[in-house]
């Protein structure tokens, strides 16, 4: 069956700009996450992005590496660690699906602060975190957006770190609920 240049291309991993009739686009436009962009956003988050899985156990990135990516769950659980000295890996928060995961691709330093670790089979939007970046800078709106919603994770991600530097009080409480 003969197939046009378009689809030929296509078949290489070539997008138009707009071309929003790609699954991927459609995913990401129906997460609540980013609820309010516009199609141009959606297009630029789409054109970043891939869908990953990972497997029990799998680590997804580590403390102190690069901050270059982050995630928004679809389906399964992932915890967020710390390393404890005399502790082991310490749960932070556990994250399930609409949760955004690796904030820090957006702030300075650019390192990851904390471990991420699946539960479960999970199921993930990957974002090039970087391309992101020099997106947010070319439009200044897209990362305003951005910025928004990834402040309000970076918030709730403190303030569970907060509850569990409460409970290190009680080596007994440091157990993930």
């Amino acid at each position: 069956m003969a197939t046009n240049g378009i689809e030929q291309l296509r078949a290489f991993g070539y997008r138009r700009e707009n071309d929003m009739s790609q699954p991927l686009y459609n995913l990401i436009a129906a997460q609540p996450f980013f609820k309010g962009l516009n199609a141009h956003q959606l297009q630029l988050l789409s054109d970043s992005a891939l869908e990953m899985q990972f497997e029990p156990g799998q680590s997804i990135f580590e403390e102190g590496s690069p901050a270059n990516r982050f995630y928004l769950i679809l389906e399964g659980k992932v915890v967020l660690e710390s390393e404890l000295e005399g502790h082991g890996m310490i749960p932070v928060q556990t994250l399930g699906p609409g949760d955004d995961l690796g904030w820090a691709w957006l702030f300075p330093p650019h390192y990851v602060f904390l471990s991420a670790r699946a539960l479960e089979p999970t199921k993930t939007i990957f974002f090039y975190g970087t391309r992101l970046r020099e997106q947010c800078e070319e439009d200044h709106e897209f990362g305003y957006q951005l910025m928004k919603r990834i402040a309000t994770v970076a918030t709730q991600c403190l303030r569970s770190v907060q509850l569990r530097l409460a409970k290190c009080t009680d080596p007994s409480k440091l157990s993930n609920e």
